[in-house]
């Protein structure tokens, strides 16, 4: 199973979904993870209330690519509402808050993540996009179209 894991990761890492930068968005965000340097830069296009483009641009380690090209995947076609209660239960899960990640919010790859939380310095690297993803839908909220982000919060 780690071997799956393993491969999982290593195919996000190595063909990272949603690494183009967008020709136009709606909203953007930028987030960084001190304690090791990995960067992210996510942007968000919308088609009426449902994400239609997304792009996660990493500099940084295996973990935090794997973590934003899973949710460049899982985030088009969802509402900001579904992406906010997706990020917050991932957050809470690595955090161990919640137990396990729930079926019903279709998390696909995102549970080979979860793997990470047994390395809580890795831990950041894997919740960097996700903090991300939650400033660039708080920064639409407050009418802005830029927001920054780090995982000190």
């Amino acid at each position: 199973m780690d071997d799956l894991y393993r491969e999982v990761i290593l195919d996000h890492h190595r063909s990272p979904r949603g690494a183009e930068k967008l020709a136009a968005h709606d909203v953007e965000a930028s987030g960084k993870n001190p304690s090791c340097g990995d960067e992210v830069t996510l942007q968000l296009g919308f088609d009426g209330e449902r994400i239609s483009s997304v792009a996660v641009l990493s500099r940084g380690c295996a973990i935090a690519t794997a973590s934003g090209s899973i949710l460049a995947e899982l985030a088009v076609g969802r509402t900001l509402a579904e992406v906010v209660r997706l990020a917050e239960t991932f957050r809470g899960h690595m955090r161990g808050d919640i137990p396990e990640l729930p079926d019903a919010l279709d998390t696909g790859d995102l549970e080979v993540l979860t793997g990470v939380r047994r390395f809580p310095a890795r831990v950041k690297c894997a919740l960097l996009p996700w903090l991300t993803a939650l400033e660039a839908v708080r920064a639409r909220g407050q009418g802005r179209a830029v927001g920054v982000s780090t995982t000190e919060v």
